[in-house]
C-alpha cells in the first residue's frame, strides 16, 4: 500500500534485454519523473533533490546492478528510505528466457554488456547470476519473454493499479504551408482546394478566428463534405491509436498562410473533438504576414 502523502519510488530492474526501456517509457507516460541507468552512489544525492523541490512525487529509477557493490548500495539506500517512512518504494524486475534474450539481441545486433568479446550467452548467464538476489527481493516480476511492448506497457499499468491508459490527448493545430510543414504532426490535411477568404475585401484582415471568416468557410459546399469525410476517417483512426497504446496524436490543417481556412477548420475540428477527447487546438501561424505573398 502506498503510504498517505509520501513520495513513491519504483526501481526499474531485471535482465539487459528483457524491456527496460519500454518500461521507463511507460512510467514516463503514467506521469513519473525517471532516470535511466544512474549509479546507485548517487542516488542518496538525488532522493535529497527530489524532496526540497516539494514538486516531484512519483519517481521511477532504472538502476544497473551488475556489480555487487551496486546491489548492497542500492540495498541499503531502500532500507533508509523505507525506515523514513516518507516514501513508498517497489523494485519491478522485468526477466525472459535466455533463449528470447539471445533472440533479441541478434536481431537488434549489440553486444551484451557483459560479454563484449565472449560468447553471448555466457553474458547473459553472468548477469541473471549477479541479479538473482535482486529478482528474489523484487515485489513485482514481469517475464516479457511472450509479450510484445504493448502489452508490457499493459503489464506495467496493471501490475501499479491502474486500470486504465494514460489518457489520450489530441493537439489540433492550423499552419500555413508557405511557413514550411509543422515536423511534429501526425495527421497534415491540406485545405487549400477550398475558396480563399482572403479573396473578400471584407474578410480579407480577418482571420479565421473571426465568426464572418469562419461562417463563409464552413458555408462552402466542398468544406461539408471534406469535413464529413475527415470525421469520418478519425472516428475510426483514433480509436486504433488508442488501442496500439500512442498517447497523444497532432492533427495539423494548412492552408496558404495558416489565417482563414486553415484556422476556421481547426478550431471547428478541435470544438467537436472535445467532446470525446482532451484537446488542445493552437494556431501556429496567425499572425504571420508575408505582404510579398498576397494570398492566405
Amino acid at each position: 500500500m502506498t503510504k498517505p502523502d509520501s513520495l513513491q519510488l519504483v526501481i526499474i530492474t531485471g535482465m539487459s534485454g528483457a524491456g527496460k526501456t519500454v518500461a521507463v517509457q511507460s512510467f514516463e507516460d503514467l506521469g513519473y519523473f525517471c532516470v535511466d541507468n544512474m549509479p546507485p552512489s548517487l542516488l542518496p544525492k538525488f532522493w535529497e533533490l527530489v524532496r526540497q523541490t516539494g514538486q516531484i512525487t512519483k519517481v521511477a529509477l532504472v538502476v544497473d546492478l551488475r556489480a555487487r557493490s551496486f546491489y548492497d548500495e542500492i540495498i541499503s539506500m531502500l532500507t533508509e528510505l523505507d525506515e523514513s517512512h516518507s516514501v513508498s518504494t517497489k523494485i519491478l524486475f522485468l526477466d525472459a528466457s535466455d533463449e528470447e534474450l539471445v533472440s533479441r539481441y541478434k536481431e537488434t545486433r549489440r553486444a551484451h554488456p557483459l560479454a563484449m568479446e565472449g560468447r553471448l550467452l555466457d553474458g547473459i548467464s553472468k548477469e541473471r547470476a549477479l541479479l538473482q538476489e535482486m529478482r528474489n527481493r523484487a515485489q513485482i516480476i514481469i517475464d516479457t519473454t511472450e509479450l510484445t511492448p504493448r502489452q508490457l506497457r499493459e503489464e506495467i499499468f496493471k501490475k501499479f493499479k491502474l486500470n486504465a491508459l494514460p489518457t489520450f490527448h489530441i493537439e489540433v493545430m492550423s499552419f500555413g504551408f508557405k511557413y514550411g510543414l509543422p515536423i511534429d504532426a501526425d495527421i497534415v490535411m491540406d485545405v487549400r482546394f477550398l475558396p480563399n477568404p482572403y479573396y473578400i475585401p471584407a474578410l480579407k484582415q480577418k482571420t479565421g478566428l473571426d465568426p464572418a471568416v469562419a461562417d463563409y468557410v464552413n458555408a462552402q459546399p466542398a468544406t461539408n463534405v471534406f469535413y464529413q469525410q475527415f470525421m469520418a476517417m478519425l472516428k475510426t483512426a483514433l480509436p486504433g491509436y488508442i488501442k496500439e497504446g500512442k498517447t497523444s496524436l497532432t492533427i495539423a490543417i494548412g492552408c496558404t498562410g495558416g489565417q482563414h481556412r486553415s484556422v476556421a477548420l481547426a478550431q471547428r475540428l478541435g470544438d467537436d473533438l472535445t467532446e470525446s477527447y482532451p484537446v488542445d487546438i493552437t494556431h501556429r501561424d496567425l499572425t504571420k504576414r508575408k505582404e510579398t505573398v498576397n494570398r492566405s
